[in-house]
């Protein structure tokens, strides 16, 4: 499952793992400690889930792809 990052007003920037089917709308944070309303939250634009290849050594990036 992908892990997103949120921002509550109160609690700031926190991540939360959940499929992408799912939306939310209330702080998880609020919600455990009680606060009533919870805050709503926005969904961050995050560069967490990129990766990088590097070559060296005997792998597929030293030899041209082959």
């Amino acid at each position: 499952m992908p892990t997103y990052l949120y921002k509550c007003e109160i609690h700031g920037e926190f991540e939360e793992t959940h499929s992408i089917k799912e939306k939310l709308t209330d702080c998880p944070i609020c919600k455990s400690e009680g606060i009533d309303p919870p805050k709503k939250i926005i969904r961050l634009i995050s560069s967490a889930g990129s990766f990088i290849l590097k070559s060296g050594g005997s792998g597929w990036a030293s030899n041209g792809y082959s």
